[in-house]
């Protein structure tokens, strides 16, 4: 199991998703279009707000800004 650590802050959100076999893959960009679409089904149940978000071959960083008082990226992030 990985160590990870969740830093909660209401509102906003930084995170690292990772491949598990990293090198040589691009399956994050052959498919952009799907995760695109999720994205924006996903944004009309839990609303967030993306400030950047950077789509590399093997990993992608996002930055978000959640409604006032709501910390639940993770939920978010799952469905």
């Amino acid at each position: 199991m990985p160590d990870y650590r969740r830093y909660r802050i209401p509102g906003g959100t930084f995170f690292t998703v990772n491949l598990l076999a990293r090198y040589p893959n691009d399956l994050l960009i052959r498919p952009i279009d799907v995760l695109r679409q999720a994205v924006k089904k996903n944004r009309k149940r839990w609303p967030f707000y993306i400030d950047s978000w950077v789509v590399l071959p093997d990993h992608l960083n996002c930055i978000w800004t959640l409604p006032e008082g709501d910390d639940d990226n993770s939920n978010r992030w799952r469905h």
